[in-house]
């Protein structure tokens, strides 16, 4: 009970597993990138190498100390780091518009607290979370580094979760803020993400494209990379922090302030040029609309925004990573003509046959599949939260079988990925023909349209899932199980961790298909899984009580 005792205590017990999970999670993943340095760094001719191959990678992250445990692991965790930033995307866009849409908001603001103390505690309990998370990570990578030899101290490494914790709380707060303008927590969980990757490519800009700083002085990733609490002889840079947590609590203030001045489950007026023409009585309700003549058209026509904007941002990204190969290919070819060992790095890449811009190009381009699952969560959690706030009632209440229900809103799902993958194909063909980058036609396919089957696997997880689990635990474990698998692909190699380990991660079926083509039993597997788990989930949502 005693958590209970305040809105914040409350809100605080509900983000306990998150703290936990991500807390623990990313620290772990930072530690596991510290294990490979010892091996990469035997002799001083390995070092240079390493110093020398990292500076051509430098797209990803700034290079400095990569042969020390610290500077090596904040390069190489790079910009994956960012994947806990999806947790205050997620927060921040339902802390008070995700209750508004369930009407609990209208319950609490119905006893004697005033709405500013409620906004503020949830507010509050958000930034303590993170904090929290940021301890946590900094405790495992101090942990970790003592065992690898590392030379920071325990102060670094808090200090570096304090860094996170700062760019993460900007990001929940630009979520909060634009939950203000939307109807929906879902639009506004969207557009900060789509925000998000426009400031990770913008903050690569300057790395790429000479005299471009001013460029990524726009993001707040830039800032966040000006301190490295986890190199010592680098630093932190405390302007850049304290720029960080002013632009959060900028944010964060004018989202409780408009908050306290609108309604209730209204949204605040944008400015006339940025308004939508006003909809007629006859134009607002959708009577004789196409979209309303099935549940798969219906569920077609209600993902049809999101997946225009995550198709945007996944082909979007895949057009940088060939602008960044091409950078790339000419100083690489150089550093391989000087130094033939780092052939081998190629070799390891993509495989002994990988020319050096497809090999490239291929391990750049795995974070596609990745992007993809990503927005097939964000698919989940609304037929999860439909279920659980009672906006399937009516539809079930109609003359329509449940299994037809769940089979229409899982194939608008389909046909959503299946759409964004060809379009990435387009893009990315385009973009590598007008960069002069010779790709195989029919590996480029297999590239993005091998994404479907990963999309379709976390879809029919997903569903299953939501046959036990709530809104929100249900989309946890599609992100553990993300960051899990992600995890084991990309850092498992290096960790020489067994076949039997690897073969656990969803991407070990995808393979490097830009190289050698999709692998038919692989695909195969991936979707038989996928259909059991879609069948299981579908014979649970046939036969229970509806939200139980």
């Amino acid at each position: 009970m005693w958590w209970l005792r305040s809105v914040f205590l409350k809100t605080l017990r509900d983000y306990r597993v998150a703290i936990l999970g991500w807390g623990i999670g990313m620290g772990l993943v930072l530690v596991a990138t510290m294990a490979s340095v010892a091996t990469l760094t035997t002799t001083q001719q390995a070092r240079e190498q390493l110093v020398s191959l990292a500076a051509q990678f430098s797209w990803n992250a700034d290079v400095v100390a990569v042969d020390t445990v610290g500077g090596y692991a904040t390069f190489k965790i790079g910009i994956f780091i960012f994947l806990i930033a999806v947790w205050p995307l997620l927060a921040g866009s339902r802390m008070l518009r995700g209750e508004e849409d369930r009407g609990s908001l209208d319950v609490l603001l119905s006893v004697p607290r005033p709405r500013v103390r409620v906004a503020l505690e949830k507010l509050a309990a958000i930034w303590t979370a993170l904090l929290a998370m940021g301890v946590l990570i900094g405790l495992v990578a101090f942990a970790g580094g003592q065992k690898f030899g590392a030379t920071f101290s325990i102060g670094d490494a808090l200090l570096f979760g304090l860094n996170l914790a700062l760019v993460c709380a900007l990001i929940g707060g630009l979520a909060l803020l634009i939950s203000q303008f939307t109807q929906e927590q879902g639009p506004a969980a969207g557009w900060t993400g789509g925000l998000l990757l426009v400031f990770i490519v913008l903050d690569m800009v300057h790395r790429v494209v000479p005299n471009t700083e001013w460029i990524s002085r726009l993001s707040p990733i830039y800032y966040y990379n000006l301190s490295k609490p986890l190199v010592p002889s680098y630093g932190v840079n405390v302007g850049a922090m304290l720029l960080l947590l002013a632009l959060a609590l900028i944010l964060s203030g004018s989202s409780v302030w408009l908050f306290a001045r609108r309604d209730i489950g209204g949204t605040v007026p944008l400015p006339r040029w940025l308004r939508l023409p006003e909809r007629t009585a006859s134009q607002a309700l959708p009577v004789g609309d196409w979209s309303l003549r099935s549940v798969y058209a219906r569920s077609l026509g209600m993902i049809a925004v999101p997946a225009m904007w995550w198709t945007l941002l996944i082909s979007g990204w895949a057009v940088w990573v060939v602008v960044v190969v091409q950078q790339l290919q000419a100083k690489l070819s150089a550093l391989l003509a000087s130094s033939p060992a780092f052939i081998n790095v190629i070799k390891n890449i993509g495989g002994g046959d990988a020319t050096l811009s497809t090999g490239l190009l291929s391990a750049m381009l795995f974070f596609l599949p990745l992007f993809l699952m990503a927005f097939v969560v964000t698919q989940v959690n609304g037929w999860s939260a439909d279920e659980q706030d009672g906006r399937l009632d009516l539809v079930l209440a109609a003359p329509q079988p449940r299994l037809q229900v769940l089979l229409g809103r899982f194939g608008a799902l389909a046909t959503a990925t299946i759409v964004i993958s060809l379009i990435t194909l387009l893009a990315t063909a385009a973009a590598a023909a007008y960069a002069g980058l010779n790709l195989d036609l029919g590996n480029l396919a297999a590239a993005t349209l091998g994404m479907v089957p990963l999309g379709l696997l976390v879809a029919g997880i997903g569903y299953m899932a939501a046959g036990w689990l709530r809104t929100a635990a249900d989309t946890g474990l599609l992100s553990f199980l993300l960051a899990a698998w992600f995890f084991i692909s990309f850092i498992g190699p290096e960790l020489k961790l067994p076949d039997a380990t690897l073969r656990l991660s969803a991407f070990y079926y995808y393979g490097t298909p830009l190289l050698h083509g999709l692998q038919l039993t692989s695909v195969m597997e991936v979707v038989a899984v996928a259909v059991i788990a879609l069948g299981i989930g579908a014979v649970r949502f046939a036969r229970k009580d509806i939200a139980v």
